[in-house]
């Protein structure tokens, strides 16, 4: 038996798994007071939900991370400090956030989220590693999903230009 045999939590990490991690957790714990500071923007109670879901799971992601990396010795990153809660009208209308502006930024750190989840996965030689990272990219896509039917039901949506091309039958 190898030393990457048996119980995937008693292997060490390797430098691209730390990395690919900590990385991660520290984008995560960005994305989280974003999502906050969005939320005091909306007004839009649909959305409003979303970004709460959003919250909720990327501390998820947080608690599970920094359980891991300190398990196997790591540094974790500087936390940001959490977002209070503000009333809309307090914000003066030049300085806020749109609500398809908040839609459009939440579905972009969705989409990256998604890349990096697949990049951990790719590059884990720990099992656990990678199962954990695939969870969390199965969520990312299911609210992925949820953002899309909201940015097209709310009309906040903005393709791009759409192709209409059909072959002539020459």
């Amino acid at each position: 038996m190898g030393i990457l045999s048996g119980n995937p939590t008693d292997e060490p990490m390797h430098y691209g798994e730390v990395f690919s991690t900590w990385s991660f957790l520290l984008a995560s714990k960005g994305a989280i007071a974003g999502y906050q500071t969005h939320k005091n923007h909306t007004g839009d109670e649909d959305l409003r939900k979303l970004l709460e879901e959003a919250i909720q799971g990327a501390k998820e992601e947080v608690k599970q991370i920094e359980t891991l990396l300190k398990a196997n010795g790591v540094g974790l990153p500087p936390t940001p400090p959490e977002r209070p809660d503000a009333s809309l009208e307090d914000i003066p209308a030049g300085a806020r956030f749109g609500d398809p502006e908040i839609s459009a930024t939440l579905s972009a750190k969705i989409s990256a989220g998604l890349v990096a989840c697949s990049t951990v996965m790719g590059q884990s030689i720990r099992e656990d590693i990678a199962m954990m990272f695939g969870q969390f990219h199965m969520q990312k896509a299911a609210l992925g999903a949820k953002a899309l039917r909201l940015s097209k039901e709310k009309g906040w949506l903005v393709p791009p230009p759409l192709h209409h091309f059909k072959a002539d039958d020459n």
